[in-house]
């Protein structure tokens, strides 16, 4: 053995070739932390020395190979100074450095996932070839980060700067056969023979039968682009690049400036370059936000995976109660899992269009080539629409999704529970009405909770489940389960009007309200709310959510919290439902909707509107209505956290996140507070107090000013 640690090891096998297995014994998965980082380092160096050693290859002994580096440990190395951070950045690329270095020729063998820091071990090898179960990439910019152990710098060298650029910027993961047509892999082999081609692939390489002496000094040269081919790929990067990602996302950008100015450049003098950019997105707030949301995301995948081992019930069928356009969403998003699905509805016309938005959805994945025409068939297979309450009996979970009212949805809940297995659980898609009153005519409330999908339900992660005051944990595992399996990213939350998501939202679309009555021009608070980055500003959203069902709401709400979501005297909106106006599904609402000669959906305005909403009368600057709307959301949110309707801040930031869109680059709410700082949302609170209770800082907020705290720690 030449060496034997806790991340690595190293031993010498026949022939002269030495393999560097990567076996973290302290996790699951491997990963590149500090500790892993100063094994790699000792064991170069021990290989470096040994005279016996012809050739090395690098496996692992996980079902990954590298997963990336351990964010959780080097997120506290951001806080640093510049300096301290570029050092450390240089120290550690020294050592993959060394590795690349290495006076023999070197091979990865991935066998899993080689992301991140992985897919930068796997560069910094001669030659590389993949399980056909590999995936590889280079996905930090979804962090706010770019590749920062030599993967902005060796990637364009092996693969060519347009081709490093989509990948580095899409943040995507590759499979193999995409990978080995752009030379980011040598060789694609079944998983069982891949340790023997690493090992042909290695002797090969030592009797001359590979070069790869020339594939080496092929990452440590500059790029090989003539002057007019860089300017023409680089200017076109920019532009692809910075449309899509824009000025929140600097990362992708920062890359792209990273391996222009390096192209020129030997690998050492393009890492400088590469170091410094890492730096300058490292310590950005965006990247700050988006490592937060990545660690939250983890937090909720660990949640169901415990409420998966936890659930007594394991779900493999599935109903949904109401067709139409969210019943056909949510069948389809359980079939195209592989839990099967009943469709029922009382009139047929509803189960036509329940199956239609499946297949339009299929449809659409297949024009872009996302969806085989095998999988559109296995899917709409695995949903049978009915009329029939028979078909339903035999499944184990029942969605029901009928009308939004309480006595409808307790008339066809009384009336299925009668019907399904006792162990069967029952759930209810409301968006409003409260769970323990659905539950008060159930023989058995324990089997019953909500089950919320936001819409269009295939393209929204998130699911609320809620739990009812007699909701098992054994109902509510389950549940969660289910919804994870399905693809969706689960909450739990607590019963009350609203519930997490809706009640959060309601503060924020009543201060627009506010802001319409003193005159405000909805295009300009639009405009404002899009550049501070939500996917559409609020008079858009109810526009799409339905400016009669936002309406509705407010009735559920103003009785729930009377104090500060009570109905405003000559609420706009309202104006609007009065005239029949309730957005797209009517054709107008704040804005008319039509669609193009090409056939695709427009929104213009039509002046008439003023008529019935007020004249704009008012200028309100960006930062004042950003205030307006965001200071009575994250309130909301806090008292959410202070009356346990949802358990942590994690939660609560990836509900908004994956539920209403909430900018990515901010966070959450609870991540944009500390941002602005416990401090400032005092000073905003009596600014604005003027405007009502939902201004006034809940206790929490009160208490964490007072005490010098955030709501994250490092």
């Amino acid at each position: 053995m030449i060496f034997e640690g806790q991340s690595l090891t190293c031993q010498l096998l026949d022939g002269g070739i030495a393999e560097v297995c990567f076996d973290n014994k302290n996790e699951s998965v491997n990963k590149f932390d500090k500790k892993t980082l100063e094994e790699l380092k000792n064991v170069t160096e021990a290989l470096t020395g040994n005279k016996d050693v012809k050739a090395a290859i690098v496996t692992s002994s996980k079902g990954v190979f590298i997963v990336g580096a351990d964010i959780t440990e080097f997120q506290g190395l951001f806080a640093n100074s510049r300096e301290e951070l570029l050092q450390w950045t240089a120290e550690a690329n020294s050592i993959f450095n060394a590795f690349e270095d290495l006076p023999f020729p070197t091979v990865a063998a991935i066998n899993g996932f080689a992301l991140g820091g992985g897919m930068e071990m796997v560069l910094s090898c001669d030659l590389r070839v993949a399980s056909t179960a590999a995936q590889v990439g280079l996905p930090e910019t979804r962090l706010g980060l770019i590749p920062g152990f030599g993967g902005t710098t060796r990637l364009p060298r092996v693969i060519g700067s347009d081709n490093a650029i989509e990948w580095i910027a899409m943040a995507k993961q590759y499979k193999p056969d995409d990978a080995i047509k752009v030379g980011a892999i040598d060789a694609v082999t079944a998983p069982e023979a891949l340790k023997d081609i690493a090992l042909q692939m290695a002797q090969d390489a030592i009797d001359g039968k590979l070069d790869w002496q020339k594939r080496r000094e092929q990452k440590k040269g500059p790029l090989h682009l003539n002057k007019l081919e860089s300017a023409m790929a680089f200017t076109i990067a920019k532009g692809m690049v910075g449309a899509k990602a824009g000025k929140n996302y600097p990362a992708p950008m920062e890359a792209i400036r990273v391996v222009e100015e390096s192209a020129t450049l030997s690998r050492d003098e393009a890492l400088k370059i590469e170091h410094e950019g890492f730096v300058n997105v490292a310590q950005t707030s965006q990247a700050n936000a988006m490592i937060q949301i990545f660690l939250n995301d983890q937090l909720l995948k660990k949640k169901a995976k415990i409420a998966g081992k936890a659930a007594s019930k394991d779900i493999k069928s599935s109903a949904v109660l109401g067709a139409g356009i969210m019943g056909g969403g949510i069948a389809y998003q359980s079939a195209v899992k592989g839990i099967p699905a009943v469709m029922k509805d009382i009139r047929q016309e509803a189960l036509e269009l329940g199956m239609g938005e499946a297949q339009k959805i299929l449809g659409k994945g297949m024009k872009i080539g996302k969806v085989s025409a095998e999988k559109m068939a296995k899917t709409i297979a695995n949903i049978k629409p009915t009329l029939n309450y028979e078909d339903v009996k035999p499944v184990d979970i029942v969605v029901e999704a009928v009308v939004e009212n309480p006595k409808v949805k307790d008339a066809v809940l009384t009336e299925v529970e009668g019907l399904i297995a006792d162990d069967a659980i029952l759930t209810s898609n409301t968006s409003t009405i409260s769970i323990d009153l659905l539950a008060k005519n159930l023989k058995r409330p324990e089997k019953f909770c909500g089950m919320h999908f936001f819409n269009p339900v295939h393209k929204m992660p998130l699911v609320e489940v809620i739990r009812g005051e007699k909701s098992s944990d054994e109902t509510i595992a389950a549940v969660v389960a289910y919804a994870s399996a399905i693809g969706k990213s689960p909450i739990v939350v607590g019963d009350c009007p609203g519930f997490f998501v809706n009640r959060v939202l309601f503060p924020y679309l009543r201060g627009f309200s506010q802001m319409l009555q003193e005159g405000a021009d909805f295009r300009a608070v639009d405009k404002t709310m899009e550049k501070f980055g939500w996917p559409m500003g609020p008079s858009y959203l109810l526009d799409v959510v339905g400016i009669d069902t936002a309406v509705h709401c407010v009735s559920v709400m103003a009785e729930g919290f009377p104090d500060r979501m009570s109905a405003l005297d000559g609420d706009p909106i309202k104006n609007l439902v009065d005239k029949d106006m309730f957005g797209q599904k009517s054709g107008s609402g704040f804005y008319v909707y039509s669609v193009d000669k090409k056939g695709r959906p427009k929104k213009d305005v039509d002046e008439n509107v003023f008529g019935i909403i007020g004249k704009p009368s008012k200028d309100f600057d960006s930062q004042e209505t950003i205030e307006r709307l965001m200071v009575p959301m994250i309130f909301e949110v806090a008292r959410c956290i202070e009356e346990g309707i949802v358990e942590t801040r994690a939660e609560a930031d990836m509900g908004l996140v994956y539920g209403l869109g909430f900018p990515p680059f901010r966070g959450g709410a609870l991540k944009y507070a500390d941002e602005l700082g416990i401090d400032t949302l005092m000073q905003l609170s009596e600014k604005y107090q003027h405007l009502g209770a939902a201004y006034e800082a809940p206790e929490i907020i009160k208490t964490m000013a007072k005490d010098g705290k955030r709501f994250y720690t490092a």
